[in-house]
């Protein structure tokens, strides 16, 4: 028989496991990532002056020219395969927060069942998601740490003769780097907080409501 079972613990969880995957998956595809601004290049006394500011992604790039469109889609692909991603180090980049993001997705997913189906194969399914968050924050950390190494690159913005590997130059972060980063935290907080919600949802207290023939249990 099917038990609903739904506590505080358990929700929260659920809640920032949604959260997390979308933050993430929003950064992901984002192009706020790395923004530098590019130099007029013109003879005229506003030469040297910054112009608008180049939107830089791992996937992604938004410049002044686009600016007529709105917001929510300036988001345009400059590679028209994996190999032409601006450095090597954001393709290993794409593929770690890639596989990262799918889990945390699929996790996501299995959370919103979990107030129906807390076991599978007899093994608490907050803790296999907890393991699975564990292994997505991993993935996470690979892709963060690599990503800078990738700030020489100059395919798509420039960020100064002194842009170097961890070094962005003239160029600064944008609030998709601040998010993924913050993403990943949470990420970690998640697996262990999933540790809380399996207790939560096995306690003695719901076990009495079961024996009592109760189905819907809803426990603060």
């Amino acid at each position: 028989m099917c038990h609903v079972i739904v506590t505080c613990r358990s929700m929260l969880w659920t809640l920032l496991s949604i959260v997390v995957a979308f933050a993430e998956l929003v950064a992901f595809m984002s192009a706020d990532w790395l923004i530098g601004k590019a130099k007029t290049r013109s003879g005229d006394e506003q030469a040297g002056m910054d112009s608008e500011p180049h939107y830089l992604g791992i996937l992604c790039l938004r410049t002044p020219a686009m600016q007529q469109v709105p917001r929510d889609t300036l988001c345009g692909t400059y590679a028209k395969s994996f190999g032409e991603i601006a450095s090597g180090f954001w393709q290993a980049t794409a593929i770690f927060l890639a596989m990262g993001i799918f889990i945390l997705c699929v996790v996501a997913l299995v959370s919103v069942f979990t107030m129906c189906v807390q076991s599978i194969m007899r093994k608490s399914i907050f803790n296999v998601c907890g393991l699975l968050q564990g292994i997505a924050g991993l993935f996470l950390i690979l892709g963060l740490v690599l990503y800078p190494a990738g700030w020489g690159c100059q395919k798509a913005i420039d960020c100064g003769r002194y842009a170097s590997p961890y070094k962005p130059g003239d160029c600064s972060l944008g609030w998709a780097f601040y998010t993924a980063t913050g993403g990943t935290v949470l990420t970690f907080i998640c697996a262990v907080f999933s540790a809380q919600a399996e207790i939560a949802t096995s306690s003695d207290k719901v076990q009495e409501e079961i024996e009592e023939g109760k189905n819907l249990i809803c426990l603060l």
